[in-house]
């Protein structure tokens, strides 16, 4: 008995110290503890994506935390697992080439295809919510117009020896 006593008194001990509780009694996040690279500025374009890219509602699929993940291993980058939003801007933080994005949006267009062959199998299994898949695919497919405009409207940035040089 006297173990759990002691157990007891050790994790309350750590809770006064380690935890931080608001008056409301959720815990309270640490501004500190987030990562600074998350700070940083990105392309305009990657608010417009991440608005319409990441809710299902407007894209017609959803891209999980691994889907974005998977997506930046296949293009040779190493991102964090994070919030959603944080990850496609840490995928497209560093954006300076044309290149860069086809590969990208190729690789996301990979991932919106495989769900819509889920989509189109899903809307043959269950006849009676085929509009309802149908719908979703036609919200993909406009999402991948998307793509193809912010290439042709994305401008290269060419490293200068002078920073201060736009």
């Amino acid at each position: 008995m006297n173990n759990l006593d002691d157990l007891r008194a050790e994790f309350d001990n750590f809770v006064k110290e380690e935890c931080v509780i608001g008056e409301d009694g959720q815990p309270v996040q640490n501004r500190d503890a987030g990562d600074q690279a998350d700070d940083e500025p990105v392309p305009q374009f990657v608010d417009a994506l991440t608005e319409k890219l990441l809710a299902p509602a407007i894209s017609g699929v959803y891209l999980s935390r691994i889907d974005i993940k998977r997506i930046a291993t296949a293009i040779d980058e190493s991102i964090p697992i994070k919030e959603r939003v944080k990850m496609v801007r840490s995928l497209f933080r560093h954006t300076t080439k044309k290149d860069y994005l086809r590969e990208a949006f190729a690789e996301i267009q990979k991932h919106i295809n495989g769900r819509l062959l889920i989509y189109a199998e899903l809307g043959e299994a269950f006849p009676a919510s085929k509009d309802i898949f149908d719908s979703h695919i036609k919200k993909a497919k406009q999402t991948s117009k998307m793509f193809d405009i912010i290439v042709s409207d994305f401008e290269e940035i060419e490293p200068t020896p002078d920073p201060l040089m736009v």
